[in-house]
């Protein structure tokens, strides 16, 4: 249930960041060759920090967006970013008013329908999270069967939990908020959810630092996904070669880590 992770540094840090390897150095896909694309316009949101948001200047910047840029650059072709609002960005991409999406659209069994994907740049696995001061948890569910967990209701991390954790007493709450106030109110031990929301909620300073992960990441696929990559046409086969290869490049040379150390402070893997 629970993957291992894989050390990788960037470029001008200190300790390691444990990040998955997502790509096979024995299986790098071939480079681009004279058909590739000499311009590629990505289309994006600019409403979801730290992946797209427009910034002090009004310029577009996050994740996703310093990605693209890099992908450009690897691949030494012209590039534009447009953004469109987030319910727009299919029906902009059949239209041929973009060529790729970069906005962490997850796969679905729906989208898949109308787009292919790359190969996932990164993985959108669960985690638990106690208060910060709170012991160690062996966090397996032999070690929590005595544990208290909360968790939002009606998803996949409620599902998840009900199978492999079903001699925990799990309690479900509505919505984040409720849950993470749970947690700080000590009714519950831990809190179970998608571990970038919560990095993202425990990196905000209205969380008062209270709580950390316990635990490593779990990434099973049925429930969590199989991670998240770059939309494209489903015929565009020249296209999707040309990222997949400039993905792995920058993964290999250790960008990939550095653009994570930038927006995510608090790591979700």
């Amino acid at each position: 249930m629970q993957l291992a992770a894989f050390p990788a540094q960037a470029a001008g840090q200190g300790p390691d960041v444990f990040l998955p390897s997502l790509f096979d150095p024995h299986n790098r896909p071939a480079a681009p060759g004279p058909d590739a694309p000499k311009q590629i316009r990505f289309l994006t949101s600019d409403d979801y920090p730290p992946f797209e948001f427009l910034n002090a200047d009004g310029a577009l910047a996050g994740f996703n967006i310093d990605l693209a840029r890099a992908i450009c650059a690897e691949l030494k072709v012209n590039c534009t970013i447009q953004p469109r609002r987030w319910d727009n960005l299919l029906d902009a991409l059949e239209a041929k008013e973009g060529d790729a999406i970069v906005a962490s659209l997850r796969e679905t069994p729906a989208i898949r329908a109308r787009v292919s994907f790359t190969a996932p740049y990164y993985l959108t696995p669960a985690r638990f999270v106690s208060l910060a001061r709170a012991k160690e948890f062996d966090a397996r569910p032999e070690g929590l069967r005595q544990a208290t967990i909360g968790v939002e209701a009606g998803g996949a991390h409620e599902a998840y939990l009900k199978v492999f954790f079903a001699r925990s007493t799990i309690r479900s709450f509505p919505d984040r908020a409720a849950m993470m106030a749970a947690l700080r109110d000590k009714s519950i031990d831990l809190a179970f959810g998608d571990a970038v929301s919560l990095a993202l909620w425990m990196n905000d300073p209205r969380s008062g630092d209270c709580c950390r992960f316990q635990g490593g990441p779990y990434l099973e696929p049925a429930f969590f996904g199989e991670g998240v990559g770059i939309a494209l046409r489903p015929d565009d086969d020249t296209l999707r070669r040309s990222l997949n290869w400039a993905l792995q490049s920058l993964d290999e040379r250790g960008a990939l880590t550095e653009l994570y150390l930038k927006y995510f402070p608090i790591g979700f893997y």
